[in-house]
């Protein structure tokens, strides 16, 4: 097993052994990908303050998210397609999550389904749900995700229209990859990647094939998913889904004030995920962490803030959490890591993360990360921006 010091050591691994289209599907954002850089780029601008002569024993990275003890604030965002970039991947980084102590996330999207995640696991994940014109389908999807023993519904609400991402169209991205000469030429070179595949019965949409209507295949897939994203939704149905599901709910895709005060005025979630899809959606939208203090002011703490989009490192967990998220989820980090290495490449990330995080916090002469605030930073003046928007 390799040495892996840093999430970037995962990340080569990954594009070594992932074939090129699902490599891309993980790291690559919508148009000009200007979002997708700055998630990251903009965790660069804050500084920490290095502390000393502090007592350091007895640290604890323990917390809690929506009412679940974690062994740190981080949860495995929900990610489609991992079945892809590694064969039975849902199943190995739920697995992974589940023995590390953190909350792991399926996607509506995956590859294995919620009765396969269920199945190899003994402990509840999290479902996260985009919302569909076929209510039929969309209800059942919770029924199911609650007969699985899901504990928090995750509603997305950010992807009513899908985002142009370049390179998924010029790598013409299916799941199965359709047998092209260049896809051809790029699996002779993942042969490992290839031959798992082979041995696995979860190559499909898990959670649609054989349970939408007239979805049986691959290309039947494909035009149904076409015309299913859900472009009606809006708060009044939003609150219907959350009233549906009954339990702990989470709602993720808020960029703004405005809508971060509708979500908790309108729906009253458990908590609300900052989070700009990974620079998947709109681009040219402001990163997560530039957003997360104006819609924790806004909040005025009747949910959790946690973060989302951006969070590559231990490092990153700690300014999100001193600049006011109650927790963070990471989605490439640990995607990274399952295409690299499978289950011990998730594991392995949540390492890094750990112990980036634990040691970071230490040398800012904290012990507990419930104690992080704004006063471990050293944040550029006008860190947030002096936008003026189009009602000024």
């Amino acid at each position: 097993m390799p040495v892996i010091t840093e999430i970037e050591d995962l990340k080569r691994l990954h594009r070594r052994r992932a074939p090129r289209m699902f490599y891309d599907y993980a790291e690559s954002g919508s148009w000009t990908e200007q979002t997708f850089r700055e998630n990251s780029s903009d965790f660069d601008l804050i500084r920490l303050r290095q502390r000393v002569a502090v007592d350091m024993e007895g640290r604890s990275t323990a917390a809690r998210m929506v009412g679940r003890e974690v062994a740190m604030p981080v949860a495995l965002s929900p990610v489609g397609l991992t079945g892809m970039q590694h064969a039975d991947g849902e199943i190995l980084a739920a697995q992974a999550a589940e023995a590390f102590g953190v909350p792991f996330c399926l996607s509506t999207m995956s590859i294995c389904s919620i009765e396969d995640v269920a199945e190899h696991t003994r402990k509840p994940f999290w479902f996260q749900l985009y919302t569909m014109r076929d209510e039929e389908f969309t209800s059942a999807l919770l029924s199911r995700a609650r007969a699985a023993g899901c504990d928090a519904l995750v509603i997305t609400l950010d992807l009513q229209i899908l985002g142009q991402r370049h390179r998924d169209l010029k790598n013409g991205l299916t799941a199965p990859p359709k047998m092209t000469v260049p896809t051809m030429l790029d699996l002779s070179r993942r042969w490992a990647w290839g031959m798992r595949m082979l041995r696995t019965r979860r190559r499909f949409f898990g959670n649609i094939v054989g349970h939408a209507k007239g979805v049986t295949d691959a290309s039947s897939l494909s035009v149904w998913t076409a015309e299913q994203f859900d472009q009606r939704l809006d708060w009044a149905k939003v609150r219907r889904l959350a009233e549906e599901w009954g339990g702990t709910v989470i709602l993720k895709g808020i960029l703004d004030p405005e809508d971060a005060r509708r979500a908790v005025d309108e729906v009253g979630p458990d908590a609300i995920i900052v989070s700009n899809h990974g620079g998947r959606q709109l681009d040219g939208a402001i990163s997560s962490i530039r957003a997360l203090p104006g819609i924790v002011r806004a909040v005025d703490g009747r949910c959790e803030v946690h973060l989302d989009s951006g969070i590559r490192s231990g490092q990153d967990v700690l300014k999100a959490l001193a600049m006011g998220a109650d927790a963070c989820w990471s989605g490439r980090a640990w995607v990274y890591g399952l295409g690299a290495m499978g289950k011990p490449g998730v594991t392995a990330a949540l390492e890094v993360i750990l112990k980036e995080l634990d040691v970071s916090m230490a040398l800012c002469g904290r012990k507990d990360v419930a104690d992080l605030d704004r006063s471990v930073l050293l944040v550029p003046k006008g860190f947030e921006g002096e936008w003026e928007d189009g009602a000024a």
